[in-house]
């Protein structure tokens, strides 16, 4: 669909937080940024804020030596929306979500927009079908969903629209690539992975509160120490197949007697269980994980977490928590 071979300007549309952050990687890996917002005052604001905070980050190693002289040398800020994106082969709108603001600034973008520009929103939960009604040549639109904050959580989340062409995605992952991200394709449904899952961890703690059992303090303290720790390098599945899917089933029994069918064992893992694939321990789980590769993978697991917990204890607490 799109004759870009590479992104080499962008448009962020949206320079608040997200935005903000989105537009600081770009611009230090070498895009030129036009910043895009209600208006070229605000816009100038947000380029002299994203430059001081860079130059911050640069003074406390968090940035590369010289990048922030790089990000203020590849930002401008645009007197409007329809001038930020005017030029540019990439646009990110980064604007608050709320679908009737994010579909309106769409059409702003995809009205005034080459037509070869991809255009990419960073909304966390609403369809990407939904918003391209909005977007003139949707073919050429998808979700690209960074994570807070951006500079520095490595994942982002690609959600190909119903009508997003391929070459579009391959463009828009090749970019993520090349600013040091990890890209992930997933399909559109609301919330997409990351915050469908973490949004029902999220209720399930409020319940927990409202049930009496913990405090809001006791339950980050569990989360962040236990299974949370285990999430910072890796994922629920990789955790299950080496904890032993008979345990996840066996708990899941305990759990759906406590609380009913909300809790109880999801089908596939109990198919996997009856089939004799445990995880690690004998056959396969829900990862195809070869048997060569799993004293490698527990020695890996163990210095991992050895040196996580060193960094937190050189770290210390977090302030005020």
């Amino acid at each position: 669909m799109t004759s870009i071979d590479i992104i080499t300007s962008a448009a962020v549309v949206g320079s608040g937080y997200m935005g903000g952050g989105i537009a600081q990687v770009l611009a230090m890996h070498g895009c030129k940024v036009a910043l895009g917002d209600v208006d070229g005052e605000t816009a100038e604001r947000a380029r002299f804020r994203l430059v001081e905070q860079a130059r911050g980050f640069e003074a406390r190693g968090l940035f590369p030596e010289g990048a922030s002289e790089v990000i203020e040398g590849n930002f401008a800020a645009a007197e409007s929306i329809e001038e930020a994106v005017a030029a540019a082969d990439y646009i990110a709108e980064a604007v608050p979500e709320e679908p009737a603001l994010k579909s309106g600034i769409l059409r702003r973008i995809s009205a005034a927009a080459p037509p070869t520009a991809v255009i990419a929103s960073n909304t966390s939960a609403i369809p990407i079908g939904e918003l391209a009604l909005s977007v003139v040549g949707p073919e050429r639109f998808l979700g690209v969903h960074w994570m807070n904050p951006a500079p520095f959580i490595p994942g982002v989340e690609l959600i190909p629209g119903p009508h997003t062409a391929p070459d579009v995605v391959d463009l828009a992952e090749e970019l993520v690539r090349s600013l040091g991200k990890t890209p992930a394709r997933v399909a559109d449904t609301p919330g997409f992975v990351a915050n469908r899952l973490q949004f029902a961890l999220y209720k399930e703690a409020v319940r927990i509160v409202d049930d009496g059992i913990a405090t809001p303090e006791q339950i980050d303290a569990v989360v962040s120490n236990t299974f949370g720790f285990r999430l910072a390098l890796f994922g629920p599945f990789a955790i299950g197949d080496m904890a032993g899917l008979d345990v996840y089933e066996s708990a899941y029994r305990t759990l759906e007697k406590a609380y009913g069918d909300r809790f109880s064992a999801p089908e596939a893992l109990t198919a996997t269980v009856k089939g004799g694939n445990l995880g690690l321990k004998r056959g396969h789980g829900f990862l195809d994980i070869d048997t060569p590769d799993q004293a490698a993978l527990l020695a890996y697991r163990d210095n991992a977490y050895a040196r996580l917990s060193q960094l937190r204890a050189d770290l210390g607490e977090a302030p005020g928590l």
